[in-house]
């Protein structure tokens, strides 16, 4: 995303210039397009993506020690338990958070409309947010796991599928943050919106705990929600025996992408 409508780094030229269809495929197209966007993207968020990913860095250790003292001392399947979903925790939050905020300052700047205007497809747009968001979320959970093994001296069992489950984490969360921002045209509303998110996510969310401590009623309209099934897919790449039913985890994660993949595409699509 693009903080600064002012500042028109270099690339922008480039970008500016129609791509003939001819020249080349339509996938080529869009991989060219793509590649500049995300260039663009990254030298205009350069110290913004930077000081993001310190943060995220801080973030997920700065929670395993944080709770370590609030809890005390506890068991190993404890610990495990809150370790993996504090690292959840930071990532989901980059993109529930940090993103629509970033859009809702587009939109503010004017830089929300110029990115429209640009003779690229608008789906590169969206693609090269998501990487930047993805390049900001994932550190969180490398060094929450990091911290959580030092602290609390537990041993992760990381599998193949570690990879997906975190990537498909921070795509749905950043994924539902975009929809939700483009969806929404007043910028206040979106920042008041993920404040609350950010509540509810901290405390009414089965991240951190089993879902059998909320009232059943919560429980089943978290078995619809991603917040959940995201916890529940990183677990099952990180532990034996602490995570069930994650075939339907993964399947909950990519409906949640691919629906607000739509209603972004629907957005987008009636902007002129």
């Amino acid at each position: 995303m693009i903080g600064d409508s002012s500042a028109r780094p270099e690339g922008s030229r480039e970008l500016a210039q129609p791509v003939a269809k001819g020249e080349r495929g339509v996938i080529a197209h869009w991989l060219r397009s793509f590649w500049l966007l995300l260039q663009w993207e990254l030298r205009s968020l350069r110290l913004y993506v930077t000081l993001a990913v310190i943060v995220q860095i801080l973030l997920g250790p700065g929670m395993i020690v944080g709770y370590g003292y609030l809890i005390g001392d506890v068991d190993t399947f404890t610990a495990t338990y809150l370790s993996t979903g504090l690292g959840v925790v930071s990532m989901v939050t980059i993109g529930l958070v940090l993103a629509p905020q970033l859009v809702a300052q587009q939109k503010l700047t004017g830089t929300f409309d110029y990115m429209f205007s640009l003779p690229v497809p608008r789906t590169t747009t969206i693609a090269a947010a998501l990487a930047i968001n993805c390049l900001i979320a994932l550190p969180g959970l490398v060094f929450a796991l990091l911290a959580a093994s030092w602290h609390f001296d537990i041993t992760f069992e990381p599998s193949w599928t570690l990879v997906p489950a975190a990537l498909l984490t921070v795509l749905t969360a950043a994924s539902i943050g975009f929809a939700m921002a483009h969806a929404i045209p007043s910028p206040q509303i979106v920042g008041l919106i993920t404040q609350i998110l950010i509540f509810g996510l901290l405390l009414f969310s089965p991240i951190n705990f089993p879902p059998e401590r909320l009232p059943s009623w919560l429980a089943s309209v978290h078995e619809w929600l991603p917040f959940y099934h995201s916890a529940n897919a990183v677990r099952s790449s990180l532990t034996e025996g602490m995570a069930t039913e994650v075939g339907r985890s993964f399947v909950v994660l990519a409906a949640w992408a691919v629906a607000s993949w739509i209603v972004t595409a629907l957005v987008v699509g009636r902007r002129r």
